[in-house]
């Protein structure tokens, strides 16, 4: 018998506002708690591949996300002096044909304003920004929230809370992170200083010995979104928010390709940033009697497939998926965590491996080089002909 339920997500980043809107839609109650006193509309451009896409379009976003995302022609790897091309993907039409929906780049701020929007207009979501998660409890029938000093009981917990997540933490103490030797720099530049060759919607990856450059137009096509991975001994802080210096950015790409130094022209201190980047191993367990995780707080992932944003919008039509109509919520919410883990860990640990895949030099590099386009396209097969609108429908 199917059940309205009554869900506590924690955290309005991409997955929990997804999750709330999934949810919502399936007539369930959700009651949002985000720390922050607005949705951050923070960060850098993120990819949206067709597993992603067909989620988002579900939820009937589908001309809000054309209108602020650009959908790119293809993805181009490239040698980081020469510029040789080493391989080409089809994007665009092609993409859309083999997968069945869109792939778009979208500048994070863009995509949350979208879902923060639809979250607001949604009858069935109640919204609490500025509310810190302080602690919770459950029992068989329930899950007591204390957030600012005031306690409420909901039938189901979700924490979408991040990396750095308080509900994982408590449920399963603090997760070791290693820090993986790589650096990483994210800015934007206004098209209108760029050539319009390079001012293309493509993906455009440099590979490079120990280092690797990523751009590709955001924002409509307004900003063009780099990303610039660097091999260090430093350690660096795991923070989105860290600024950085023009002076060294273009130190660590001195002598790359003319197309990057004419970015690197671009950069400006303002939005120029750096952050650490960490690994954490898959988790064996996501849900405990009516609380589960979703997104980073249970897989965060290395950059290299360019993958989080999409796990975590999966993660969330699943859940909504498993909870609908089930009664035994633990059952379900471990259903959930069963029918992810595998998928998820095999996208952290090919992030992982691609890290190293990006920076090789010599013998190692031309042997990658030549089978590029072959591995590439089986690549984007089995992440994207997944389709998460399926997943979790039939009965358990």
């Amino acid at each position: 018998m199917s059940q309205s339920l009554s869900v506590a997500v924690v955290g309005g980043g991409i997955g929990g506002l997804t999750s709330a809107l999934c949810l919502a839609r399936r007539g369930h109650r959700v009651h949002l708690l985000e720390q922050a006193s607005a949705f951050v509309e923070a960060g850098a451009g993120i990819q949206l591949s067709p597993n992603a896409t067909k989620v988002l379009l579900q939820l009937g976003l589908g001309d809000l996300l054309a209108a602020v995302c650009v959908q790119p022609e293809a993805t181009h790897i490239r040698n980081w002096r020469s510029g040789r091309q080493i391989s080409q993907t089809p994007l665009g039409k092609t993409a859309q044909t083999r997968y069945g929906a869109p792939y778009y780049h979208a500048h994070r701020g863009d995509l949350i304003k979208l879902l923060a929007d639809a979250a607001e207009s949604e009858p069935n979501i109640d919204i609490q920004l500025g509310t810190r998660l302080e602690d919770f409890s459950q029992s068989d029938d329930g899950v007591t929230l204390t957030a600012e000093g005031q306690s409420q009981r909901w039938d189901v917990m979700v924490g979408a809370d991040g990396i750095h997540s308080l509900v994982r933490a408590k449920l399963w103490g603090e997760q070791q992170a290693d820090f993986t030797g790589n650096m990483a720099w994210r800015m934007l530049v206004p098209i209108e200083g760029l050539p319009s060759e390079i001012a293309v919607p493509k993906t455009s990856v440099w590979w490079g010995p120990g280092k690797h450059f990523v751009h590709y137009l955001v924002s409509g096509g307004r900003y063009m979104n780099c990303v610039c991975v660097v091999e260090t001994d430093t350690w660096h802080a795991e923070s989105w928010t860290e600024s950085g210096s023009v002076a060294q950015l273009r130190a660590d790409f001195g002598g790359w390709h003319e197309d990057i130094q004419t970015l690197l022209a671009q950069a400006d201190e303002s939005t120029l940033f750096k952050w650490g980047l960490f690994d954490r191993p898959p988790m064996d367990s996501w849900s405990q009697g009516r609380v589960t995780l979703l997104g980073d707080a249970c897989h965060p992932t290395l950059p290299f497939m360019a993958q989080g944003a999409a796990m975590a919008i999966e993660d969330a039509v699943i859940l909504a998926n498993c909870l609908t109509g089930q009664t035994d919520v633990a059952r379900a919410l471990q259903r959930y965590a069963q029918l992810r883990r595998n998928r998820t860990a095999r996208i952290q640990r090919g992030s992982r491996r691609n890290a190293k895949v990006f920076h090789m030099s010599g013998i190692q590099a031309w042997f990658r080089d030549k089978a590029a386009s072959r591995a590439g396209q089986q690549a984007m097969d089995g992440l994207y002909r997944y389709d998460p609108l399926l997943v979790g429908l039939d009965a358990p």
